[in-house]
């Protein structure tokens, strides 16, 4: 091979490493974090045309105000990770920006070719040991903003547009093996068996809806009108593609959750901030009311609703592999928009 045959080969290998998820070994993740929580985590598709891409939680409280009733609260200042506990759960995180006006700080930061959010941490993986071999990984994904989406297809019909957006996958295994993934979906989700959804390698894929980041086993339209329904189209439709790959693991923060106790402990020791995990209060706008000239609503769903509360609402000590939501929890084991097929169990 000649020296320039030599350049060649050498800087194609570079852009194919540069273009391709961090290895195992090459991730950050801190000492003591079991090596199946990483091996199998998901990697997420975000859409093609996603404007509001997962974002820093420490920016999130940067651009916000504590509010209770609209009326601005005492709370520390800087407000930072590392305090945010300190506000009650009657505190909305409410942006200082006239949302809008689509202020930059929502856009968040789109994965780079490495699939990593480069100067900001998205994500927060949260380990709940139960014993015996029982643990469940939650992947928490943080974005800035959620955009409900057309209705009907009407541009200027919305519903559910609201600042910060909490989305998750958690996957349940049993002595290291994964055995079933969850999937959050707005008000509720899906779960499939961890054999029948789509990977790559071990890693199953989450494909994040346009805008309002509802996760999916599968790309395509998603109309979630009816709870755990799955229709290839109707009223309120979801869009998901493979645009952007991002790796969350590359930007995250890392926790056990000791349920009896409902202790947060970072791993890594103090370098990572645990107190904004206890926080109750949404990290968000109160839904604004009829008397704001920002709000539409119709038949009770409004334009723009209340921020979401965090990870520690999630119910990180589920029995079942869905929350209890008063719904079934449908294991599914096919990727089609129907229940053909679907395993309803009980208590699992």
């Amino acid at each position: 091979m000649n020296m320039f045959r030599f350049i060649i080969f050498t800087a194609t290998l570079i852009a194919s490493a540069a273009a391709a998820p961090a290895k195992l070994d090459q991730r950050q993740a801190p000492a003591g974090v079991p090596d199946y929580v990483l091996k199998y985590a998901p990697l997420v598709w975000l859409h093609s045309a996603e404007q509001y891409f997962p974002s820093d939680l420490q920016s999130q409280l940067s651009n916000t105000i504590p509010r209770v009733n609209f009326n601005a609260v005492a709370a520390p200042n800087p407000l930072n990770l590392t305090n945010l506990n300190a506000l009650g759960a009657d505190v909305y995180l409410t942006s200082k920006d006239d949302i809008t006006t689509n202020p930059q700080w929502i856009k968040g930061v789109k994965p780079d070719g490495a699939a990593k959010t480069q100067n900001a941490i998205t994500a927060a993986v949260i380990v709940n040991d139960k014993g015996n071999g029982n643990v469940d990984a939650f992947y928490m994904y943080f974005y800035a903003y959620n955009w409900g989406g057309e209705v009907l297809g009407i541009d200027q019909l919305q519903f559910g547009n609201h600042v910060g957006d909490w989305e998750h996958n958690m996957i349940r295994f049993e002595s290291g093996t994964p055995t079933y993934i969850w999937y959050s979906q707005h008000a509720n989700g899906q779960a499939f068996k961890y054999t029948s959804v789509l990977k790559d390698g071990l890693r199953p894929l989450a494909f994040s809806s346009n805008g309002s980041h509802a996760n999916y086993a599968i790309p395509g339209t998603h109309d979630h009108t009816i709870p755990n329904f799955n229709l290839p189209g109707g009223v309120l439709e979801d869009h998901t593609d493979k645009g952007a790959l991002w790796d969350p693991l590359l930007a995250a923060y890392y926790y056990a959750y000791d349920a009896g106790a409902n202790r947060f402990a970072a791993y890594g020791g103090d370098a990572t901030p645990v107190e904004w995990l206890y926080f109750r209060g949404r990290w968000g706008d109160q839904e604004y009311p009829t008397s704001d000239k920002r709000q539409i609503k119709l038949f009770g769903q409004a334009k723009y609703s209340s921020g979401p509360t965090g990870p520690i609402d999630k119910q990180l000590n589920r029995s079942n592999v869905c929350p209890d939501n008063g719904n079934k929890c449908i294991l599914r084991t096919i990727l089609v928009p129907k229940r053909a097929g679907d395993e309803v169990v009980e208590g699992l």
